[in-house]
């Protein structure tokens, strides 16, 4: 009998490029600007959205719980699966998107005074 994969928890952020924005996806991004900037960066699972008043480029930020045996790999293509239907739902243009994948359990903590 195998034995059942170990899960990991891994922060991922998923990158991408406003594209063919409409005039209304430009009028609502820029009435919630206020409430996707720095300071809401959050890593949650169903993602915090971050972008500026320029509309070029966002990010989201998650958290992702995936079997350590399926890799950043996997983490990565579920955060960036989230993030496609969560821009769909909103109904904004956007382009291809890329991710960053932190394996938090296997991360090294430096401490200092050591």
């Amino acid at each position: 009998m195998a034995e059942p994969a170990e899960p990991h928890t891994y922060r991922v952020i998923v990158r991408g490029t406003w594209d063919g924005l409409t005039d209304t996806s430009r009028t609502r991004l820029l009435a919630d600007v206020d409430d996707h900037g720095l300071t809401q960066m959050h890593f949650t699972e169903q993602g915090s959205l971050t972008y500026d008043k320029a509309l070029k480029h966002f990010s989201f930020r998650y958290v992702v719980v995936s079997d350590a045996a399926d890799g950043e790999e996997m983490a990565g293509a579920i955060a960036e699966d989230r993030a496609e239907s969560a821009l769909k739902e909103l109904g904004h243009g956007f382009g291809p998107l890329r991710s960053t994948v932190t394996d938090m359990d296997t991360m090294k903590i430096n401490r200092k005074g050591r």
